[in-house]
Formats: C-alpha cells, sequence, structure tokens
C-alpha cells in the first residue's frame, strides 16, 4: 500500500498502551537480529535494516512519519515495499517470536534459522520472497524469549566478517521511518549486531548472499555470548560466566523471568547468613558454598535478561539494591554466629565491613557521575591506563586488585568455610582498605592532571549524591561563595576530619562530639554553597559518608551499651539504602529522591548532630542509646523505603541495568 491511510489505520486498531513493529517483507537476518530491534523494552523505539519497533510514547510520532513517508513517496513516485504495522502484544517475557499472529488480513512472517521468512501458525506463505518485493508489508512482533524450544542451539558455528548487517541494499520505507523520527527528535536505539545480519536485499543474487551470511553464523551462540557482561571481574569472567550463561538459557526455556532468578538469589543469601549465625563448623562450610550460590545466580539474573532481553523497572530495583542487602546480611549472620560460637563480638568489625564497601561505592559513583559527560575529559594517568589495557595480564590484575564483588565473594564465602568470622572480617577490611586506596589515589591523580570542564548536569548530580539537608542548606544561603576549585573538597575533608577526630577522642557520653557535628553542619554548607563543579568536587559525597558513618560506628563501638552495635548496624544500613537508591535513581536520569524525603530525614548533617546528641542526653540512662538508634532507624527505613516501593514500581521508573560491566 502506497498511501499512508492502511498503516494509519492498522496503527489506531492497535491498543494505545502496546507497542508496534514494522518489518520490511523482503528482511533477511537473523532472529536474534529482531529480539534486539523489537524487543528491548528501555528504549522509545529501536532499528535495524528493515525493522523497526515503536513504545506506546512514540506512537504519534511514528504517525506523523507514516503519512510524511506517504506523502514523499507519492510525490517521488519511488517505489518498494510498504510496511503494514502489528501490536507488538507479545513482548512480555514469557511469549516468543513465534507464539505472535498478525492481524485479520495481515501476512506475518518471522526469519527463520536461515534467514528465511516462514508463515508462523499456518498463516499465509512468506511474501516478498521474489526480488521486487511488491506490495504486501510483512508485520512483525518479537519476544525477548524467542526459540525457547533450542532449535538454534545446535545449528553450525561458523563466523563472517563484521560488517554485513550495513551491506547496501533495497530501499526500505521501514528505515524511511526510523529516520524521520530521529528527526522527530524521538532516539532510535540502533544495536550493534557484530557478526549478526539484517539486510534488505535489492535482487536474488542479493538474497542469496545474505542467507549466506545467516547460514555461516550460528545466532544462539552469539546471544549466549552477548548475555555475559563485557566487562567484569576475573572470577566472575572465568569461573562463573562459562556456566551460568547455559543456566539463564535454560531458566528462559523454562519462562522464567530475571525478577525471579534475583529473588532466589536473595534468599539463597539470605539463607547462607541463617546458616553462618549458627556458629557452628557444618553451618560456616554451608553458609561458604550457598554465598557462592546466591553470587551464580546473582550473574545468571543479569545475563538471563541479557539473554531474552527482559528488562523491567522492578527489575532494575531488585538489581540495585539485593546486592548490598545479600552482603550486609551475610555480615550480621557472621557476627551472631561469632558470638554464638565463642562469644566472640565481631559486630564493630561487620559494621566497619559495611561502611566502607558503602564508601567505596559512593566513590565510584561520584567520580564516574562527575566525568562521564564532561568536556576535554583527557590526561596523561588515563593515557597511562589505556596503554596498559593493550597488555592483557595487566587488565586482570587491576581488576582484582580493586576487589569486585565475584573476588570479594569468592575470599569471603572460603574464609567463612575455613577459618572464624573475625579473621574473615580483618582479612575483608584490609583488602578493601588496600582496594579502596588504589582506586581513589587513581582517581584523584587523574583528577588533578584532567583538563576537563564538569557540566550543569553533573555539578546537579553532585549535589545530589551529596544528601544535604536543612541545617547545611541554612548555611550555604547564609555565606553563598563563588566557584573555587579547591574550597569545597577542603571543607568537606575538614568537617569530616574534625567529627570524626572529636567523636574518638571525646568518647561517648560527651558533649564535644555534638559541638564537631554542628561545626561539620557549618563545614558541609560552606562545601555545597557553589555548584561543585571543581577538579576534586566529586570527593565531597564520599567525605560526608564518611562521615556520617563513622561517627556513628565510633559512638556505638564506645558505648559499651548492650545491643548499640547490632542497632547501628540497622541504622547505618537504612541510611545506605537511601543513599543507593539516590545513586541509582540518579543513574537512570530521573534525579534525586524528593528533596522534602531529604530534608524529613535530616540529610546526612543533621541524622550527624541528632546521633551525636542521643550519645551525649543518653549515656547515663540503660539501654537508652540503643533504643534511640533502633527508633531512629526503623524511622528513617520506613520513610526511605515506602518512597522508593512508591518510586519504582511507578510508570515514569526507568528500566535501568547496568550494561557498563562495573565490578561492583
Amino acid at each position: 500500500m502506497n498511501d499512508a491511510a492502511g498503516v494509519t489505520a492498522e496503527l489506531a486498531a492497535v491498543p494505545a498502551h502496546e507497542r508496534v513493529a514494522l518489518v520490511d517483507p523482503r528482511f533477511v537476518g537473523h532472529v536474534h537480529t529482531l529480539r534486539l530491534a523489537l524487543t528491548d523494552p528501555r528504549f522509545p523505539a529501536a532499528a535495524v535494516r528493515g525493522a523497526l519497533s515503536v513504545q506506546p510514547e512514540a506512537r504519534t510520532a511514528l504517525a506523523r512519519a507514516v503519512t510524511a513517508a506517504a506523502a514523499t513517496a507519492r510525490t517521488s513516485g519511488s517505489g518498494g515495499a510498504a510496511p503494514t504495522a502489528a501490536p507488538a502484544r507479545a513482548l512480555g517475557p514469557a511469549e516468543s517470536l513465534e507464539r505472535e499472529t498478525a492481524p485479520t488480513g495481515v501476512p506475518a512472517t518471522v526469519p527463520g534459522r536461515a534467514g528465511q521468512a516462514r508463515p508462523p501458525l499456518g498463516s499465509a506463505p512468506r511474501p516478498g520472497a521474489d526480488a521486487g518485493g511488491g506490495d504486501a508489508g510483512a508485520a512483525s512482533s518479537a519476544d525477548a524469549a524467542a526459540h525457547a524450544s533450542g532449535e538454534y542451539a545446535e545449528s553450525r558455528s561458523r563466523t563472517r566478517p563484521s560488517g554485513t548487517a550495513a551491506a547496501p541494499g533495497a530501499h526500505s520505507r521501514v528505515d524511511d521511518l526510523a529516520a524521520a523520527l530521529d528527526a522527530e527528535g524521538v532516539p532510535v536505539h540502533r544495536p550493534e549486531l557484530g557478526v549478526l545480519v539484517a539486510a534488505v536485499p535489492a535482487d536474488a543474487l542479493s538474497r542469496a548472499k545474505a542467507q549466506d551470511a545467516v547460514d555461516a553464523v550460528d545466532d544462539e551462540r552469539v546471544r549466549l555470548r552477548s548475555a555475559v557482561k563485557s566487562r567484569d571481574g576475573f572470577f566472575t569472567t572465568f569461573c562463573i560466566s562459562p556456566y551460568s550463561r547455559y543456566i539463564a538459557r535454560w531458566c528462559a526455556r523454562r519462562g522464567l523471568t530475571p525478577n525471579q532468578v534475583t529473588t532466589a538469589s536473595l534468599l539463597t543469601a539470605l539463607i547462607a547468613a541463617a546458616c553462618a549465625a549458627t556458629g557452628t563448623r557444618p553451618g560456616f562450610v554451608s553458609a561458604g558454598v550457598l554465598l557462592i550460590a546466591s553470587f551464580v545466580l546473582d550473574c545468571t539474573d543479569g545475563q538471563l535478561a541479557r539473554y531474552s532481553l527482559q528488562y523491567s523497572t522492578l527489575g532494575a530495583w531488585l538489581d540495585a539494591t539485593f546486592d548490598r542487602a545479600k552482603e550486609y546480611a551475610y555480615y550480621a549472620g557472621l557476627a551472631l554466629g561469632a558470638a554464638r560460637a565463642d562469644g566472640d563480638d565481631v559486630w564493630a568489625l561487620a559494621l566497619g565491613a559495611m561502611v566502607l564497601q558503602t564508601c567505596r561505592h559512593v566513590v565510584d559513583f561520584a567520580f564516574n557521575e562527575a566525568n562521564h559527560d564532561a568536556t576535554g575529559n583527557t590526561s596523561p594517568t588515563a593515557a597511562l591506563s589505556g596503554r596498559l589495557d593493550s597488555v592483557g595480564w595487566t587488565v586482570w590484575v587491576r581488576r582484582m586488585i580493586v576487589l569486585p564483588i565475584g573476588e570479594r565473594w569468592a575470599m569471603i564465602a572460603v574464609l567463612t568455610a575455613f577459618t572464624t568470622p573475625r579473621i574473615t572480617f580483618y582479612v575483608l577490611l584490609v583488602g578493601c582498605a588496600l582496594a579502596a586506596c588504589y582506586t581513589t589515589a587513581g582517581r584523584v591523580l587523574r583528577s588533578l592532571t584532567r583538563r576537563a570542564e564538569r557540566t550543569d548536569r553533573a555539578a546537579h548530580a553532585l549535589a545530589e549524591l551529596a544528601d544535604t539537608g536543612p541545617l547545611a542548606e541554612l548555611v550555604a544561603k547564609a555565606a553563598p561563595r563563588g566557584p573555587s576549585s579547591y574550597l569545597a573538597p577542603l571543607s568537606a575533608a575538614l568537617g569530616a576530619a574534625a567529627v570524626l577526630a572529636g567523636t574518638a577522642a571525646a568518647g561517648f557520653g560527651s558533649w564535644v562530639p555534638v559541638g564537631c557535628a554542628v561545626l561539620y553542619a557549618v563545614l558541609a554548607g560552606v562545601a555545597v554553597a557553589a555548584p561543585l563543579k571543581g577538579p576534586l568536587d566529586w570527593l565531597v559525597p564520599p567525605l560526608f559518608r564518611a562521615a556520617e558513618y563513622g561517627v556513628i560506628l565510633i559512638l556505638a563501638a564506645c558505648s559499651e551499651v548492650n545491643g548499640a552495635l547490632p542497632a547501628a548496624f540497622g541504622l547505618i544500613a537504612a541510611v545506605a539504602y537511601h543513599h543507593y537508591d539516590t545513586v541509582y535513581r540518579i543513574r537512570g536520569g530521573t534525579g534525586a529522591p524528593p528533596h522534602l524525603l531529604v530534608r524529613a530525614i535530616g540529610g546526612h548533617e543533621g541524622r550527624t548532630v541528632a546521633v551525636t546528641a542521643a550519645a551525649a542526653l543518653l549515656h547515663h540512662r540503660n539501654q537508652g542509646f540503643t533504643i534511640a538508634l533502633t527508633a531512629l532507624a526503623a524511622a528513617l527505613a520506613l520513610a526511605v523505603l515506602t518512597e522508593s516501593i512508591r518510586f519504582w514500581v511507578s510508570s515514569g521508573a526507568p528500566a535501568v541495568h547496568d550494561e557498563t560491566g562495573e565490578p561492583a
């Protein structure tokens, strides 16, 4: 059909909340190519040569593009096959390309193993088999879990040079529509195909060549390989991913979702923590084994999401929070097990491990947010790192030095099984401290030698990561300052040092920490009084985290009040959840939690003042400090979790998944 009426009518017939997909009837390519183009829910529109999918929010723009393209075709008299539209109803995780049917009267085709389109469910024969294509359109809606039967797993594996997908071919109206969406400001995602094929052949010879290229590549093998992150730690890459990808495929073929695997990983880790809490050697051994099993499932859920392209807002929230919940629950289990085994109190060590690990992550997040869109973002240190990347063994050594989650959990599991909780925490603290020094020093050196201009977006992200409350805001408004290269990190460092040193020197029950906390609030306000665009301003959020968490740890450890350390553990866990939630919202482009929530929970400086005041006021009362910490932890957890769950299950939450491969 050369006018827009037919296609527009088909678009109008599709419910507004559903995605639509258009495929040129002459399309030749791998099934996984169509999956990448038609089933990824993270993008408003996605396209490869001859295939396009559009999410509901871009449907209006697509209708305008169809009308404009039809008018252009009438004016120019251009030919070519015209696409028709079909609803992408089966884009959910449990169905397949083959199970999708087209509206009545529209022949739906799905490319087969050799790139030949075959009619599903007894529909009409493949249109466009001739070189000319014809006017009949091919409509296809795709699903991420296609080919659950695994028929492609046994096809032969050969390779071909990359670039077949980009080879010139026949003119395609689908490609014109994708270009029109780009011109209208709708970002069209074009996935990297590598050795996969997507072509619209112009004649029989081109079709035969494209089909030969399809035959030469096992797309199931490519699909499995692409399910694994391109960049990961040594332990994960060589000890987990070689088999976890097959577990992911097994899960996909049985209709399991990434969220279900994520939940299974959490439950396994919680059982591991419970085993560690028994304080027995069989319990410790079981805990180590289950912790590794939990990590295997943790790798599997992401690989399943990439294998079947099942991304969701709920999955983003679970992925963002469960890793930390599992690790910190395991620390608590070890502390309980140590007390049960021989009365050894290692709660301070467990709390220290949690504080150190969280601060390390904040360093990573703040540095990346400050620099990923900076202009002129080069330095000799970065150039040296790039040159080292060409020396294979240095890449793995540097990835292991930072003690990513795979290496860290493997170390914890082995130490749990064969040593004691105290030794486990000692080794963990030393390893994490060395890793933190290595990464932080390298990033400071990069920042000092880098000539980069931070953007307003980066400065705003750092301000949100700072988690400033009403006390520091009052100071910032009362004493505004102009931009300064190093005043912000210097003020934050002085404030953190003052409150930590004062609290450690004065001890529990003194009013000195309260005065130091007030001074810290003032200096925190000075630090954020101007946009955080200096070369080292990314240090401000981690310095604030170290000050707040460190004060709680010191007061609880010095109090010698029964239950104070476990209560402090719960309080820091609640605050850390809030900070991780902030990070993943910023990564998703939706900004930090509502400022009303940040003010209501006091900000980092307000909570620091509150905890030091509670220690001074309640030091003479039995269990008073413990009760105060517990109440504060419960109130914070209730407020933060309520808002977090509301956001991540809402329609405005992003389907954020970490595809960078950066070890956590």
